[in-house]
Parts: structure tokens; sequence; C-alpha cells
């Protein structure tokens, strides 16, 4: 089993930063993705940054410029440096690792972006 563990969420001002991680443990292997997902209030889940196998990266439109996924593979940690956050940003943000057999959720920190 998978299992993953966030941090770093909380309450900042627009234009401030959040570095969101999320560390992962258990067996892990043939990794296809490890990715960011967001889900604000009234909304659906969505993707917002994801790294897939070969390391190519990807952004929902509305982050392009502003956040940047990264991962350490010596910590097995993936991360999400958010810089710029303004409010529409504010949602609960989930890490995700999906491996050829399995598809593994944190448990979720959420981010809020509030004068």
């Amino acid at each position: 089993q998978v299992q993953l563990v966030e941090s770093g969420g909380g309450l900042v001002q627009p234009g401030g930063s959040l570095r969101l991680s999320c560390a992962a443990s258990g067996s892990i292997f043939s990794i296809n993705a490890m990715g960011w997902y967001r889900q604000a209030p009234g909304k659906e889940r969505e993707l917002v940054a994801e790294i897939i196998s070969g390391g190519r990266k990807n952004y929902v439109d509305s982050v392009k410029g502003r956040f940047t996924i990264s991962r350490d593979n010596a910590k097995n940690t993936v991360y999400l440096q958010m810089n710029s956050l303004k409010p529409e940003d504010t949602a609960v943000y989930y890490c995700n690792i999906e491996t050829r057999y399995t598809n593994t959720w944190g448990q979720g920190t959420q981010v809020t972006v509030s004068s």
C-alpha cells in the first residue's frame, strides 16, 4: 500500500506564497504520474499540476507561471511551490500518485488566500 501525507497549507494574503509537500511511503514503483489537485467549495476537483513518467510537467492554465511542481526522489516527496497566490486559488489541495497498480490520494491540505 501507498500512503501520502500532505503539509504546508495555510492562510496567506493575495500575492503571497506557499509550498505544499507530499511525502510518500509504502510500495512505490512504476509511477505513471504524481500530481496536485484542488477542490474549492461547490466545485469539482481539478488537476492543478502533474509530473508524468519521463519528467514532463503539466499545469492548468490558471496557474502557469505561478506554480511549480517538483519532486525529491531521495525524500520520496513531491512539492507544489505556489507564488503570486490569488483568492481563486483557495481550495483544499490533494496530492496524488498513480502507479501501474495503485491510485493514492493524500488527506488534503487547506489553502486559503484572502485579504
